[in-house]
Order: C-alpha cells, then sequence, then structure tokens
C-alpha cells in the first residue's frame, strides 16, 4: 500500500508538470473507454490548478519540454516511447523523437570523487590531466583528459555515472511498472500491446547503460565484427581506466556528422559517407546481430582520414539468426516485389496468428510496397513505412516483439541521418545489396552447406563423446542390476533429500511452463519489416 501511495504522488507530479506545459492527458471529443473517460476526469482538477502556472510554448515541443523537467528517467522514458508509435501515435513519436539527451553537468568535485571511487587511489594517479565535462546526458557526462601511453601523452574520453542516478532511475521505474499495471487492468485492448513489456524493456536497457563495463565489452565485440569493414570503426577502450562507474576510451578528434558543410569543405564525399552509415548499420544487424541502437548524429564523426566513428555504446541492439533472416528477407521481399515470399516470412515464423492467410498478409505487403516503387528516392521514407506498417497490427492481430523495439526506432535515427548526408539518398536500393548478400550466403545453396557443415563438425563432437556416454549407461545399467538383486535401501535422511529434490524439480518445471507461456505469447508485430 505505500508504494501505490507514493507511487500516485510521484505520477501526479508528473501530471502537474506536463499539465502545466498545456500537455492534455486525453484529448477533448475523442470517443474513449469508460477508464479512459474516468482517467480526464481524474485529471481534469490537475490540469485546472495547473493552468495559472501555464507556459506558453510550441505545440510540438510541449511534451519534451515536460519531460526534461521532470528529470533523466523521463527523458530517458520520452526518447523510449518514441520508438513506439503504435502506443502513443505517430504525430507524437515523431516530436519524443527530437528529445534531446542533455542535462546540466555535476561538479568536477563530484566527478573527481567518482573517478577515485572507482578506479582507487588518486586521479591524478591515473591522468596527468583532467578538465571540465565536455558533454553531460540524464545518465553520465563525459571529460576529456590526457594519459602517458609509451611516453607518448594522448587525449582520451571518460565517461563517469552521475551520482546516485540507479536509485532515481529505479524509483522511476517503480512508477511506471505501477502506471502500467493499472492500464493492463483496466483498459483490456492495452494489453496487446504490452504496457508492462514495454516497461521491462526500458529497466533492461537502463540497466545495461548503468554499468559502463557492459559498453566497454560492447564496444570492443563491434571492433571485432567490423575489423574488415570499410569506412566505419569504434573507439580503443582503455581497460586499464574502466570500471562500473568510469569508461575510458580514445579521444575521436573528428568532424561531427551534422555539419555537412564543413564535411563538403574538407573535401568529403557527403553522399557517400550516407550510403556508408546506412549499409554499416544494416550490415551489422543482419550479419552480426549486434548493432548500435543509438547512431543519432550526436553520436557520429568523420575523422580525417574519412572514416566514420562511432561512440556512445550505451544502448545496443541483438537480434537472434531467426529475427535477422526475418529482416534480410522482408527487406529483399519488398525490394524485388516479391510480396509473397516476405509475407510467408511472417507466419513461418509465427510473428501473424494463422487464423489469417498468407494471401491477405501478402495483400497488406503489396499495399505497402508498390508506392515505394513508384515515388522518387526524396519521397521514400522508412519511417513512413513504418506507420503503415503499424496501422495493419490491429488487422492482423500482431503483438509486440520489445526486442525488436531498438531496430525498429535505429532504423528510423538512420535514415535521418543518411538523409541529411544525401537528401536524394534512395534508401531502399542502397539496403538492397547488404539484404541479397545475407539472403545468398544464408538461404542459398553454398550458404546451406556451410551451415550443413557446421552440423556435421556438432555431430562429430558428439560422436567423439559416444564412447564416454555409452560407458556412463553401461555403468548406470551394471547399478541398477545390482539394486536389483541386492535390493534398494534408503535411510530417512536420503527419503527426505529425494522428497525435497522432488519438490524442488515440481517447482522448476512449473517456472518452466510459465516462462514458455510467457515466451509463446510473444509474436511478432512488425517491427523488422523495413
Amino acid at each position: 500500500m505505500p508504494g501505490a501511495f507514493f507511487n500516485t504522488l510521484r505520477l501526479a507530479r508528473a501530471g502537474f508538470v506536463l499539465a502545466q506545459h498545456g500537455v492534455r492527458f486525453v484529448p477533448k471529443g475523442m470517443t474513449v473507454p469508460l477508464p479512459l473517460k474516468i482517467a480526464r476526469a481524474l485529471t481534469a482538477p490537475i490540469v485546472w490548478m495547473a493552468a495559472p502556472f501555464r507556459r506558453v510554448e510550441p505545440r510540438a515541443a510541449r511534451v519534451s519540454t515536460a519531460l526534461a523537467e521532470l528529470g533523466p528517467s523521463y527523458v530517458k522514458l520520452g526518447q523510449f516511447l518514441a520508438t513506439r508509435a503504435d502506443v502513443i501515435g505517430p504525430e507524437l513519436s515523431a516530436d519524443l523523437r527530437n528529445l534531446q539527451d542533455k542535462a546540466a553537468p555535476f561538479s568536477m568535485a563530484e566527478a573527481r570523487d567518482a573517478v577515485e571511487r572507482a578506479l582507487g587511489g588518486k586521479l591524478e594517479d591515473h591522468f596527468v590531466e583532467f578538465g571540465p565535462p565536455v558533454a553531460a546526458a540524464s545518465i553520465a557526462q563525459v571529460h576529456k583528459a590526457y594519459v602517458i601511453e609509451g611516453g607518448v601523452k594522448k587525449p582520451v574520453a571518460v565517461k563517469i555515472l552521475r551520482p546516485n542516478i540507479e536509485k532515481r532511475f529505479y524509483r522511476d521505474l517503480d512508477s511506471y511498472y505501477f502506471a502500467a499495471r493499472l492500464i493492463e487492468r483496466f483498459y483490456p485492448p492495452a494489453r496487446r500491446l504490452k504496457p508492462l513489456a514495454v516497461v521491462d524493456n526500458l529497466k533492461h536497457t537502463t540497466d545495461l547503460e548503468m554499468d559502463l563495463r557492459l559498453e566497454a565489452a560492447a564496444i570492443s565485440e563491434m571492433a571485432g565484427n567490423i575489423a574488415n569493414d570499410p569506412g566505419f570503426r569504434v573507439p580503443e577502450v582503455d581497460w586499464r581506466r574502466t570500471a562500473k562507474r568510469v569508461l575510458t576510451v580514445e579521444w575521436i578528434d573528428g568532424t561531427p556528422i551534422s555539419h555537412r558543410d564543413t564535411l563538403i569543405a574538407k573535401g568529403f564525399d557527403t553522399n557517400a559517407l550516407g550510403l556508408t552509415v546506412l549499409r554499416t548499420f544494416l550490415r551489422h544487424a543482419m550479419r552480426d546481430g549486434f548493432f548500435h541502437a543509438d547512431m543519432h548524429q550526436g553520436n557520429l564523426f568523420v575523422d580525417d582520414s574519412g572514416m566514420v566513428v562511432a561512440v556512445d555504446f550505451g544502448i545496443m541492439g541483438r537480434l537472434g539468426q531467426r529475427e535477422r533472416r526475418f529482416l534480410a528477407e522482408i527487406l529483399h521481399g519488398l525490394i524485388t516485389r516479391d510480396y509473397h515470399r516476405a509475407a510467408a516470412i511472417h507466419f513461418e515464423a509465427g510473428y501473424v496468428p494463422p487464423h489469417h492467410t498468407v494471401e491477405e498478409f501478402a495483400q497488406a505487403m503489396r499495399a505497402i510496397g508498390e508506392p515505394i516503387h513508384g515515388r522518387t528516392a526524396e519521397e521514400i521514407s522508412m519511417a513512413d513505412l513504418l506507420g503503415q506498417l503499424f496501422a495493419y497490427t490491429d488487422v492482423f492481430d500482431m503483438q509486440t516483439r520489445p526486442e525488436l523495439i531498438l531496430l525498429q526506432k535505429s532504423m528510423v535515427i538512420i535514415e535521418g541521418v543518411a538523409r541529411d548526408l544525401d537528401p536524394g539518398l534512395n534508401v531502399w536500393v542502397a539496403a538492397e545489396p547488404v539484404a541479397r548478400e545475407w539472403v545468398e550466403s544464408n538461404l542459398s545453396l553454398l550458404g546451406r552447406l556451410q551451415k550443413a557443415g557446421r552440423g556435421v563438425e556438432t555431430l562429430g563432437g558428439v560422436l567423439m563423446q559416444a564412447p564416454t556416454v555409452l560407458r556412463q549407461a553401461a555403468d548406470a545399467a551394471n547399478g541398477l542390476s545390482e539394486m536389483a538383486r541386492s535390493g534398494l535401501r534408503l535411510s530417512d535422511a536420503d527419503l527426505e533429500q529425494l522428497a525435497a529434490r522432488s519438490r524442488r524439480s515440481r517447482a522448476a518445471d512449473v517456472a518452466l511452463w510459465i516462462a514458455a507461456l510467457g515466451i509463446a505469447a510473444i509474436a511478432l508485430k512488425l517491427w523488422g519489416a523495413l
């Protein structure tokens, strides 16, 4: 009960701030179910009380400004909800995608204390120079510092978590869970959108961002994946000066990718850079199943050699083999107009319930895909396509797949970055070689033979272990024979141990069934059909 009380107070405060900025909870004149009518009635006093304090702001910026005022966790919530146009609508989603992750920096004294607690000793034991913050966001801030390596002084970027940020985030997350449970309980139509799963996913990504060792590991993993890729690289990690709350990496001296005029003045081909950004992202998602999920313009630079360099690896996305196949074949199907195959993939993966037909879904895919081929490059937008796909989710009873939310968000961001570099970029033509390469290498005869070869290696390993397994089976059989001859004798202690194990086994079985049913309930909502 105390938790519900304090969560209600926190949500009421958030409602007051939103009302201050002129944000309506439920639009007037909108036909809504009874629970939302009750919510509108309950929030009316808040709107009335906030009226004298209302601020005059552009309509499109009201929500993002309010969330920024509410603090770091609400900024993250807004950025996260920007990926869920199906939940909040395309207009608000577009507004929230502009929400900037900026915050006032914390003091140098707090930064010093954080470094010394994380790395031990004095700050000067690790850095010969340590400058003021150069960037501050909702979770951490970055300082430029210098170290001595091999007798050479070189610059590094030091990322430090905000003091007590975990406590604040998890307190607000508790409020989000409280609100999500109320929504699922009192508004059944919203259950398809899985509000609790949305908050679960937000919590998961936040957990990862709160341990900077995981970010360092992500940079290291991607560096291995892209070792032979052209035109793209990541910073080197300084593991000696990295801990849970402090991350040290190579300082990137480069031109922000948003400075198109500067890049042109330096002689760089911005059209080629746009192509590199788009194809790099698709290659990471489809080939590696591991991609940078926050590749906005502020996290991308172009170094003096013309390489695109990504920074800030706090949010990463992963795709399993099944999801990668789905993404590649959907892209390939839309590009080549093979709508029946693109639709069939949804059914093979279990993303569309079986009471619908492949033919009906192929018709919907055709309605989305054909306009792409009849328009100029400037008119084709992945964001628009995603909006159309969302409209079909209700028709085909498709549910969300939380693990693909970051992919959808990232595809929209990447399109924007690539288009700013090359306004005439045809994202579908650019994507085709990457999708075709994946399909050919994984689904062609050669690809299948290669997979079969890997399967044979696995089978060979099993066969190599067969003699040991057979010996163990023979020993077990001999033991059973001996028990049959001499009888099985168990002490009271033995019987109690067996009973306890049996109870644990039954509990584990129940847990596994619950988990299996939960996983079975997660069917795709077309996040990857781009």
